[in-house]
């Protein structure tokens, strides 16, 4: 026999067939205009009548799609399908493991209408022992916008992780600089390795690991235009990087850099011993016009590129190899520019960073002027490094008789 009520206050009634009582609540209507009803059962009056009045109550919030086992776990497994369905796969893959490793385990099985405030504030305390404060903020917003994801699809009411408080994690490691004294004995060390020109290179022009491997060689430009005034001088022409949509950072990261002489005679002669990589690996070689590969013509990715880097500086005098990144040449590039009294604003418009917004902006309209002040002060520094680095290794030169097969050993040049 069922109890019926008024216009959108649900049914009680008893369900002969489950032996319990049963409530039915109108919860809205579909596309097709199809009455949508949520269904709910008690084994007393008492509790069947409770649970209708929390159905009720969720009507009227508007939390129409109500489903009491969504979990945290649901929500955020459904962000990271379709949520990050424009972001690129290395971001995609990144937020995918953190919350395997770090939301899911622990409050994935949580109710997502049962999670609270002070759940979330003692899952972060948790989190904040093990993880970089980085690490933390990442894990933070993956969080929350799952449950913003949710909220916007009615499944609940508000989000508790907004009102949560973020910790301080543990301490990351911190990104450092070479010494002018190391960075010569790193490019002492280099020569004769497959990753000599990678590490002239972006020691010397400060250009991101991401960048170089995008590097073309249709964008450098070795010989320049002596003859015109003012003269034009070699360059290379960062306009492009490995992210999924080819282009850089920012754009405000596109930029012409002058190439340092040391650049232009290393690069002159990488790209005779790729001529010859390339002809032993014969038809096997995939020509994608890149200036660094592996020894097959194909793009190095960022393993491929720490792991010759740390083979090719383990040499190195006064230098832990397992210290240091590709990175890290960058971050070496500003700190030696500014060391030499090179302006922050300059140096921001050659590594190309959102700083000096104006300027940028104004310089990515001209086709000059090529930003030349970085390889000039290279020139200067390691022209005089080179001479003291020469006394401290006895004045032996490098030996300039490897086999040019030897260097296409392994993954990359």
């Amino acid at each position: 026999m069922a109890a019926k009520r008024g216009h959108g206050e649900g049914t009680l009634y008893w369900h002969e067939g489950r032996k319990r009582w049963a409530i039915v609540v109108t919860t809205g209507y579909d596309a097709s205009g199809k009455r949508v009803r949520k269904y709910a059962y008690g084994r007393t009056k008492t509790s069947a009548r409770t649970k209708l009045r929390e159905l009720l109550r969720d009507v009227a919030d508007g939390l129409t799609t109500v489903n009491d086992r969504f979990t945290v776990q649901d929500a955020v497994r459904d962000w990271l399908d379709h949520g990050l369905a424009r972001a690129e796969e290395s971001t995609r893959t990144k937020n995918r493991q953190l919350a395997e490793t770090h939301i899911v385990p622990l409050l994935g099985a949580r109710r997502l209408r049962e999670l609270t405030v002070v759940d979330v504030d003692s899952w972060l305390v948790g989190r904040a022992r093990v993880v970089s404060t980085s690490t933390l903020r990442i894990l933070h917003s993956a969080l929350n916008r799952s449950i913003k994801r949710a909220m916007a699809q009615n499944k609940v009411k508000r989000n508790v992780v907004e009102l949560a408080t973020l910790p301080k994690g543990r301490e990351g490691r911190q990104s450092k600089s070479l010494t002018l004294a190391q960075a010569a004995a790193i490019l002492e060390t280099v020569e004769g390795t497959r990753m000599h020109a990678y590490v002239v290179v972006s020691l010397l022009t400060g250009a991101r690991t991401e960048e170089l491997r995008a590097l073309l060689w249709s964008d450098v430009d070795l010989l320049g235009r002596p003859d015109l005034n003012p003269s034009v001088p070699p360059s290379m022409a960062v306009w492009r990087s490995v992210r999924a949509t080819g282009d850089t950072k920012t754009k405000r990261s596109r930029r012409t850099l002058a190439l340092p002489a040391r650049c232009v005679d290393v690069l002159s002669e990488h790209s005779r011993l790729q001529a010859r990589i390339r002809a032993e690996a014969g038809s096997k070689w995939v020509d994608l016009g890149l200036v660094f590969t592996t020894r097959y013509g194909t793009p190095l990715d960022s393993a491929d590129v720490r792991r010759d880097f740390r083979a090719a500086i383990g040499r190195a005098a006064d230098v832990d190899a397992s210290q240091w990144t590709p990175r890290e040449l960058r971050h070496s590039f500003v700190s030696l520019l500014s060391d030499s009294g090179v302006p922050i604003e300059e140096i921001s418009r050659l590594v190309g960073h959102r700083s000096t917004v104006v300027t940028e902006v104004v310089y990515r309209k001209q086709l000059r002027p090529v930003l030349e002040s970085g390889a000039t002060v290279m020139d200067r520094l390691f022209a005089a490094a080179k001479e003291d680095v020469g006394g401290q290794f006895g004045g032996q030169e490098p030996s300039a008789t490897d086999e040019p097969g030897s260097l296409a050993e392994g993954t990359g040049l």
